[in-house]
């Protein structure tokens, strides 16, 4: 099955990724064109149009990576508010599609909203990423000053932390600095995938209410 992009049909098959030269109205035309579609996902970066039709894997890591998110703020009594999917866009410079995102510090000034304004609202404070086809660059989250972006690449999970003006990969997450994420999540994950995402959940939450 061949990848498609015309003015009227955009069509790829699972797991391609499509670079093209464009401009940020090319990008916007495209973006109305897909509509409320969740595939292809597509971003803009510096004259450049990048489609990514993911895999099937692609949902299901997102989803329980998610979930172990949401049961460890609820464990240490968080509130926040999430989203997926979302797109981040500022006009003229980048626009990109996140597979899911948290604000924890700052869920109160985005609460209730419909539409997040990029560079007045804050960005979200932590943003989770699954990278299967090459198409993740965590530094397409500079611009928006997102504090802290998991990766899960190459079955790992990587944590980046913004310093300054790049990121840096991290030990630990400043959201959760006294719980080995990375551990959890591969743990998490391989029982979802040995028996089922609902036995991952009731099993993280099993293990942390022990350890109380």
């Amino acid at each position: 099955m061949f990848a498609v992009v015309t003015p009227d049909t955009i069509h790829l098959p699972p797991g391609a990724v499509i670079r093209l030269p464009g401009s940020w109205q090319d990008y916007q035309a495209l973006n109305e064109q897909l509509g409320d579609r969740s595939s292809p996902r597509i971003k803009y970066r510096d004259g450049e149009i990048i489609l990514m039709a993911p895999l099937p894997e692609h949902g299901r890591k997102v989803s329980v990576i998610a979930d172990v998110v949401k049961v460890l703020l609820d464990h240490l009594g968080r509130e926040y508010e999430a989203f997926t999917p979302i797109t981040m866009e500022l006009p003229q410079k980048s626009g990109i599609e996140s597979d899911y995102c948290f604000y924890i510090e700052n869920w109160e000034a985005i609460a209730g909203k419909d539409r997040i304004n990029w560079g007045v609202d804050p960005s979200p404070d932590l943003v989770v990423e699954i990278d299967i086809t090459s198409y993740t660059d965590v530094n397409d989250y500079l611009s928006y000053r997102v504090p802290e972006v998991w990766l899960f690449r190459k079955n790992q999970l990587v944590i980046y932390g913004l310093q300054s003006d790049r990121y840096t990969v991290e030990t630990s997450s400043r959201y959760f600095p006294n719980i080995n994420v990375s551990e959890v999540v591969t743990e998490c994950l391989k029982i979802a995938y040995e028996r089922n995402t609902s036995t991952a959940i009731r099993e993280l939450r099993r293990k942390l209410a022990s350890e109380n």
